[in-house]
């Protein structure tokens, strides 16, 4: 019996595919455990019809990522913090510190997860923060941080 799965089943397949199973493993696990269902022409149209509207969100968010790429090579956030003379950070500029000034200024937001800065900024200058907006995309945001008097 050819059944579609509903959910990742061990041994035979991720959500989604066409699987050929014994008649008795679909009818007495698979489809009383709402696993499967079995692959008629309605179910493998409607999956057809799932598939494709996936890849159009996929393609979308791509789309969209890549925008908010070219918008952000062009921002420069500002940002001010109290240093010592030789131009070192008291603490360090984090991620939030600046997804929340991106927000308030520049009315982007860009979760905080997303923003390649391991250990923070921790002195005086202008840095180019990488930040992943999509798997295939990759922002550049340029941070200046200067000395609060």
């Amino acid at each position: 019996m050819n059944v579609i799965l509903l959910a990742d089943v061990k041994g035979q397949g991720k959500k989604g595919d066409v699987v050929k199973v014994s008649d008795g493993y679909a009818r007495n696990f698979l489809l009383p455990k709402k696993l499967a269902v079995e692959a008629t022409k309605d179910s493998l149209n409607m999956l057809q019809g799932q598939k494709s509207s996936e890849e159009y969100r996929k393609q979308q968010e791509l789309e969209s990522a890549k925008v908010l790429a070219d918008k952000l090579k062009d921002i420069t956030v500002e940002l001010t913090a109290k240093a010592g003379e030789n131009g070192k950070l008291f603490g360090s500029i984090t991620s939030k510190d600046v997804a929340e000034e991106l927000k308030m200024k520049h009315h982007i937001v860009v979760d905080k997860k997303k923003f390649n800065l391991p250990d923070g900024i921790k002195s005086l200058g202008t840095f180019n923060i990488d930040i992943k907006l999509h798997k295939d995309v990759v922002g550049v945001l340029k941070v200046n941080v200067t000395a609060a008097n």
